[in-house]
């Protein structure tokens, strides 16, 4: 059987392996024997999922398969990937499943797990369960099979924990803030939860049909918003991603801010008052030069780590830091949350817009950029283009015409069959032609 763990989870077109309800209920089965293994009499797992038609199916087939093996099922329903993290611990679950794939169009879904701790599992857990799902694994008896309930007040719960992170004595009034919830799993929690501390929310993506999610909006899609923005006169933009974990933020003259620009703005704002742990920031392979910059002038480090967020929570746990992220968006306070939280992350923004007395475009626009290009190859099932003799020399090449100026990244999707090419350097058309003889290559390759 192909590996099925990526970079974060299961994850694959629905009714396509991995993504079947039959390798659902295996994988269902799988993790409750390994959670069962405890010797302890009770057993429980909270389930969210966001808005895609396929979380019924994925919901149904993984209960079935969790409580064949003794769990105990909690159905928390529709909310924020960040949720079911918090939600496992705080309900003493043994393991927290999130029905999702994010950022990706409607007809994709995944399923990502959490430990007791809140904290995704990590890649020898996996490897674990995976072979459990190859070798298959012995039902409880008959009186030992589990029991499934609805929470209905899942979000809620979420919700308030939120706003408990959020300066006490401040409010929102005045601020009128256009929010994307991509038709997602945030498109309830996010505008109650900006409401209830006084914006003036101007909210998008709140309809959700089960095949519109992250369908031109989202934190992926950030052009509508961008002009809503401008159009209500808005002081900032939120834009989430499907299972809100990743936040992108829209100045107020339409203007898209990414994920590197806000963990400055956080890094300085929480070295200033000593509250940045370890003086580091951790973030992936992919944020900018620009950002290493900005920190080392200002006596702080840049931790890298590979894509995924999951491993950019495992070097801040290992190192005792407490800030991270993405790039992309997500924004990891394990102050707060033990996941990248894009509702969260927002009301941080907003607290420092309020107590700065500043506006977006000025707090977005911590650093200059270094140019910076990726591109993506797409490529069939089957093939390994990376390790392709032509593609190996180009890349070689390309290294070495951006040494001392620049670098070089080249990686393989864990979510999806890209290749995808970045590079950064001062100047940019040279830039540019040194990608393109790379992705000349890879598409060669896959022709």
């Amino acid at each position: 059987m192909s590996k099925l763990f990526g970079t974060d989870g299961v994850r694959g077109t629905a009714n396509i392996h991995p993504m079947t309800p039959e390798m659902a209920l295996r994988i269902g089965a799988a993790v409750g024997r390994y959670f069962r293994n405890d010797g302890s009499s009770v057993h429980r797992v909270v389930i969210g999922k966001d808005t895609r038609l396929s979380g019924y199916m994925f919901e149904n087939a993984l209960t079935a398969g969790l409580t064949s093996t003794g769990m105990n099922v909690l159905l928390l329903g529709p909310v924020p990937t960040p949720a079911v993290g918090l939600l496992t611990r705080s309900m003493r679950a043994d393991l927290g499943v999130m029905i999702s794939a994010s950022h990706n169009p409607a007809h994709d879904n995944g399923i990502k797990f959490f430990g007791p701790d809140g904290f995704k599992l990590s890649d020898s857990v996996e490897a674990e369960i995976e072979a459990l799902v190859a070798s298959g694994v012995d039902p409880a008896p008959a009186a030992e099979i589990g029991r499934a309930k609805r929470i209905d007040d899942g979000r809620y719960r979420y919700v308030e924990r939120v706003k408990s992170t959020f300066p006490r004595r401040m409010r929102l009034d005045g601020l009128k803030v256009v929010l994307d919830c991509a038709n997602g799993a945030a498109h309830r929690v996010a505008p109650d939860a900006l409401w209830e501390l006084g914006a003036d929310v101007i909210p998008m993506g709140i309809a959700p049909n089960g095949n519109n999610i992250n369908e031109g909006c989202g934190s992926t899609h950030p052009q509508s918003a961008a002009e809503m923005v401008v159009a209500h006169g808005a002081d900032v933009g939120i834009c989430l991603d499907g299972d809100a974990d990743r936040v992108i933020l829209i100045d107020e003259n339409g203007k898209v801010g990414d994920g590197d620009q806000f963990m400055a703005l956080m890094a300085a704002r929480w070295a200033e008052e000593d509250r940045l742990k370890g003086g580091a920031l951790v973030a992936t392979v992919m944020s900018n030069l620009g950002l290493e910059n900005f920190l080392n002038g200002r006596g702080l480090r840049l931790e890298r780590t590979n894509v995924g967020d999951r491993y950019v929570v495992e070097r801040m746990r290992q190192g005792g830091f407490n800030l991270g992220g993405e790039q992309s968006g997500h924004i990891v306070m394990t102050d707060h949350a033990t996941t990248g939280d894009g509702l969260m992350a927002g009301l941080q923004f907003l607290a420092e817009m309020v107590r700065a007395q500043k506006p977006a475009s000025t707090l977005l626009n911590q650093f200059e950029k270094v140019p910076q290009l990726l591109k993506n190859v797409r490529f069939d099932a089957g093939q390994l283009p990376l390790e392709d003799a032509q593609v190996l020399a180009a890349i070689k090449q390309a290294e070495a015409d951006l040494s001392g100026g620049g670098r070089l990244l080249i990686r393989k999707s864990g979510t999806e069959p890209l290749v995808r090419v970045m590079a950064e350097h001062e100047d940019a058309s040279f830039m540019e032609q040194v990608v393109d003889s790379v992705v000349a290559a890879v598409e060669q390759a896959v022709n």
